[in-house]
């Protein structure tokens, strides 16, 4: 790596450890605080349960920050060195702006793809953990009501074998309703069945009054009704309310399979599919972010830090105040999915890129 490099790189990572120290600051302070102080007060949370639930809050919150943070650590670099007229000495030996820019660049992207492992390894069992902390150790809820989006899998030495969804559990009956039950082989789905509800008898779930779907590559082979039908692989009715996940407690593989199980009964994917694409969408905002904030930070007049942090919230208002809206288009079927979430990296990319363009010039 030349000095320069370097160099470049040490103006960047000052701004960039402030930054996402003082924006996860923030929102701890202005959410999760709040929230703890609330259930302290509403639910008598013990202290180790409020540490538990702040410690849990942590890492989805950074996977927000780290983009803030890198806006922030562009934007007060070139910043800096555009107002000490150091850029100009760089400029002076034959260097263009993207030259000077690309081990920030590089580096905004190293921090995307970790933050892409991190919220797949790491966030969506933390979710899970503070949504278990929160609703039995502080808000005691240990018999939950109706479970809606029942998803069941019967894996096999790493394959399913059985796929099955119910749109809802009823625990005062102990039955699921509206089930559609996929059998597969070598990943592909063989048989489908249908049956308005299933009733727990015996240790075991019995579906009733159903439509068995022999299905080929061309289409449904033959079609059979049954009055009953066991369901041997499927858990019991307690450990249904424990094992369903929200869409962001599941990992990507988590949430390919529920998107699979949902189709055939002709539940909404979309915001399944919205998920899936936002893993990989706000962790790349860092390296969108970066192509933003450097070339923003030329300007001689922006080389105060309380300008440069002012000017960097209020880009990340406007970011998050259209991603807001765009998802709310998506979850309205207004938008595709993939559009839905993209579209605000798009927007950003294409400026980034046009300021650079100018600030070669």
């Amino acid at each position: 790596m030349r000095l320069l490099d370097k160099y470049v790189l040490k103006e960047f990572l000052a701004p960039f450890l402030f930054g996402v120290a003082a924006f996860t600051a923030i929102f701890l302070g202005a959410d999760t605080l709040l929230k703890i102080a609330g259930y302290v007060t509403t639910y008598g949370a013990s202290a180790i349960s409020a540490v538990k639930i702040f410690i849990l809050a942590l890492p989805r919150i950074v996977v927000y920050t780290f983009p803030m943070a890198v806006l922030l650590g562009a934007l007060m670099c070139f910043a800096r060195l555009s107002g000490s007229s150091e850029l100009i000495v760089m400029r002076t030996s034959g260097q263009s702006f993207l030259r000077l820019a690309m081990p920030v660049f590089i580096l905004a992207l190293l921090i995307s793809l970790c933050a892409v492992a991190f919220n797949e390894y790491v966030v969506p069992w933390t979710n899970r953990e503070y949504d278990y902390v929160l609703n039995t150790e502080i808000k005691k809820n240990l018999n939950p009501g109706m479970t809606d989006h029942v998803v069941i899998r019967d894996v096999q030495n790493g394959k399913i074998n059985h796929l099955l969804y119910a749109r809802r559990y009823n625990p005062q009956t102990k039955e699921l309703e509206n089930i559609t039950v996929q059998e597969f082989e070598n990943e592909e789905a063989i048989r489908v069945e249908n049956a308005p509800k299933a009733v727990w008898k015996d240790g075991v779930w019995h579906m009733t009054n159903g439509v068995i779907y022999d299905l080929t590559g061309d289409g449904v082979d033959r079609m059979l009704h049954f009055e009953s039908q066991e369901i041997p692989y499927a858990m019991a009715p307690e450990n249904i309310p424990k094992e369903k996940k929200k869409l962001d407690e599941m990992t990507i593989r988590e949430l390919l399979i529920t998107q699979k199980a949902y189709e055939p009964a002709h539940a909404d994917v979309t915001g399944i599919q919205m998920e899936i694409y936002r893993r990989f969408s706000l962790p790349m905002a860092s390296f969108v972010f970066a192509i933003v904030g450097a070339p923003l930070g030329v300007q001689k007049q922006r080389s105060s830090s309380s300008v440069g942090f002012g000017l960097s919230v209020v880009i990340i208002f406007v970011y998050y105040a259209i991603m807001t809206f765009l998802e709310a288009l998506g979850k309205g079927h207004a938008l595709p999915p993939f559009l839905a979430v993209w579209l605000p990296n798009f927007i950003a990319l294409a400026m980034g890129c046009l300021l650079i363009h100018k600030a070669n010039k």
